[in-house]
């Protein structure tokens, strides 16, 4: 597609368009017979913007796929110079960055083996009205309240925007390669959006490994410890441009109305092109509503990415909702370069996208936008009318979606959902193929894989029955062995990670030690 104008010059997905340059463009695209036809800039560009996330909206079968979001425009809106002066770069984030599934990929599943199990006639009040203000992590739940995944299984799901690592690599700027770090940091915790079922705990020297080729990674990881329970991982890239690894301890309280998941530990990228190493902690998330009401997730808390090669910082603060819902979902920072300059500001929602803009910009908009809001602003609700009801607290209304400052760019969208994913735990395309099991697959694997566990698998296929006898036997065992090791003064031994000091933190981290790969997996623990 050329763009004819004084340079004509072609526009490519990323480069930004000064708006005294639209004016004047106009478009030529090949039409049948020979026709032609000239659209104004604008109009196309809008066009464009619609025409992708109709794209990334649909299956390979045209089938419409929504995201769950009252709008799947997440520029609904936004005036005309919104779009104008936006720059929106759609080339690695659709289908997630990776190849298209046809041509010799291997195509992977769609669907679960059998629809999820209904929760509406179970209570999880009897179990939690003993526990409020203390740690969940060794509280039996019951297992309808799961859903059939392992915890190793849900951190693997960090890796679903793995295309934005590659991006980031492939940035020769300091300050935009932390752009696109904090994109995938927020990316990374996208997929709890309407995950309200609980991954199972995993077995101690329990292990999950991932080798996706159409998004350039392998991953390990392994329970490391019981209580408290840590899970460690470890990802590569295959064209070794990246490290991924870290250790999360997620420790889960009750509120009474509530259940609130602080992810205690440190997350590591290296872009070993760059010889830089960047480090954050994920922020809090809080299901509402677990007694009562339809349940409902918000993330809150600061999430402070630092660059230790350079001394760059990233600095973004995941919004609580507020009394009436404004900030549901919202997320805003800024990226300060060594000296302590913001370079740029970071706006959107992690269940959305996410902007990068001038810090000028930002706070010019910001000043008319508040004096905009001061004119227009309505009156408060009446206190009867907040308080309708006392005992759930209830999901405040989705606000509108991201409004775009004009002379963003776009870093990240979320990708959309299977349509029947409430069918399915709420899962996403890349949560739905994390248990997938394929012929000859048990030949390969380390026998602690968690996609060779008994009780995930009878959930996955719909037999609830069997999936708790499962369950339970497999803790019955756990404690037998435990009890063995105590009475025969043994310790227990990781196999794949140990605990050393993060040599960029300073602070303790299991690490990977290697092996994996080789599959030599003849002293492996019998954990199923």
């Amino acid at each position: 597609m050329q763009i004819a104008s004084p340079t004509s010059a072609e526009i490519t997905s990323g480069d930004e368009i000064k708006p005294t340059r639209l004016a004047d463009a106009r478009v030529r695209e090949a039409a049948p017979s020979g026709s032609s036809a000239a659209v104004s800039a604008p109009l196309l560009l809008r066009r464009l913007v619609t025409d992708s996330l109709r794209i990334l909206d649909a299956d390979p079968n045209g089938t419409r796929i929504t995201t769950g979001l009252d709008s799947d425009e997440s520029c609904e809106g936004t005036s005309e110079a919104s779009f104008k002066d936006a720059v929106v770069d759609h080339g690695a984030e659709k289908n997630n960055g990776a190849i298209p599934q046809e041509n010799g990929i291997k195509k992977r599943r769609s669907a679960l083996p059998a629809p999820m199990f209904s929760r509406n006639n179970f209570s999880v009040w009897s179990i939690l009205k003993k526990c409020i203000g203390l740690e969940l992590s060794k509280i039996t739940m019951p297992i309808v309240f799961n859903e059939p995944l392992s915890f190793l299984q849900r951190i693997t799901e960090y890796m679903e925007h793995t295309y934005l690592i590659h991006k980031a690599c492939a940035q020769s700027d300091s300050i935009e390669r932390m752009q696109v770090v904090a994109a995938f940091a927020v990316s990374a915790v996208a997929s709890q959006w309407d995950r309200t079922g609980k991954p199972f705990n995993p077995l101690l020297g329990e292990t999950y490994e991932l080798t996706r080729e159409d998004q350039g990674f392998r991953l390990i990881s392994e329970q490391v410890s019981h209580h408290p329970p840590v899970s460690a991982f470890h990802a590569e890239g295959l064209s070794q441009d990246f490290l991924f690894h870290g250790s999360i301890y997620p420790k889960l309280k009750f509120w009474g109305k509530s259940v609130e998941a602080e992810p205690k530990g440190t997350i590591t990228l290296e872009l070993l092109k760059h010889k830089e190493a960047y480090t954050w902690s994920n922020p809090f998330c809080c299901v509402h509503n677990v007694i009562v009401g339809k349940l409902w997730i918000e993330q809150y808390g600061t999430v402070e990415i630092v660059n230790h090669s350079t001394g760059d910082k990233c600095v973004l603060n995941f919004k609580p909702c507020g009394m009436f819902g404004k900030e549901l979902h919202r997320v805003e920072g800024y990226v300060q370069d060594k000296c302590k300059k913001k370079r740029c500001v970071i706006y959107g929602k992690w269940t959305e996208c996410l902007w990068s803009v001038d810090p000028q910009v930002y706070e010019s908009h910001r000043k008319n936008d508040k004096r905009g809001t001061a004119e227009t602003k309505k009156p408060k609700p009446e206190e009867s009318e907040v308080a309708e009801n006392e005992d759930a607290d209830d999901m405040p209304e989705v606000q509108e979606t991201v409004a775009v400052i004009p002379g963003s760019t776009l870093l990240w969208r979320v990708s959309s959902r299977p349509s029947n994913s409430a069918e399915m735990y709420n899962f996403t395309n890349f949560a739905v193929t994390l248990n997938e099991s394929e012929p000859g697959m048990e030949g390969v694997l380390a026998p602690t894989d968690c996609r060779l566990r008994p009780d995930i698998r009878a959930m996955e296929n719909g037999d609830m029955d069997e999936a708790s006898r499962e369950k339970e036997r497999l803790e019955e065992k756990q404690r037998a062995a435990r009890k063995e090791r105590a009475k025969n003064n043994e310790e227990w031994s990781t196999r794949w990670f140990e605990l050393v000091t993060n040599p960029y933190t300073g602070l303790q981290d299991w690490l990977y030690t290697g092996g994996y790969f080789d599959r030599k997996y003849t002293d492996c623990p019998d954990i199923y």
